[in-house]
């Protein structure tokens, strides 16, 4: 059985998944783009996998009457899409999003035009934008790291 483990920004929560997602799409309909602040979202459904929260609660916004949407109140970062038919989870969410590519797009209506574009846009490591940013040499990372830890944040940073 398959376990994708994942969580938000700052570690505050974490979840696990076992099973085969049922699909893992792209939604681009405007509720989706507001919520997520992003030009889509990319949602892995849960439905008929074992899920669990493993550490902390999220938030939750009603952002219609039959959709709720999942985050986490210390960082904001968006965690599901919860309806009758069931939830889904957002997929950077996910310790390795890259297992869980998207099958299926929805709300294609609302597609912003350029979205088909993009991987002709030019591309630049992040290291390419050192010059540009100085403060980049001495950035320290606070977001969780990608793997579940006993403790967040680290004694140390607390």
């Amino acid at each position: 059985m398959n376990t994708y483990t994942g969580g938000c920004q700052c570690g505050a929560i974490r979840f696990r998944a076992r099973g085969t997602p049922s699909d893992s799409s792209i939604c681009h309909c405007r509720m989706c783009q507001k919520a997520f602040g992003a030009y889509y979202a990319p949602l892995v459904s849960v439905r008929g996998m074992e899920f669990e929260w493993t550490r902390g609660q999220r938030k939750k916004f009603r952002s219609s009457n039959f959709v709720e949407r999942g985050f986490c109140g210390d960082c904001g970062t968006p965690l599901t899409y919860e309806a009758p038919d069931g939830m889904a989870v957002a997929a950077g969410a996910f310790d390795d999003p890259s297992q869980l590519p998207p099958t299926i797009q929805w709300g294609v209506e609302g597609k912003i035009g350029f979205v088909d574009h993009l991987h002709e846009l030019p591309g630049e490591r992040t290291e390419a934008d050192l010059t540009a940013g100085s403060f980049l040499h001495e950035l320290v990372s606070y977001q969780h790291p990608d793997h579940d830890t006993p403790v967040w944040p680290p004694e140390d940073r607390a």
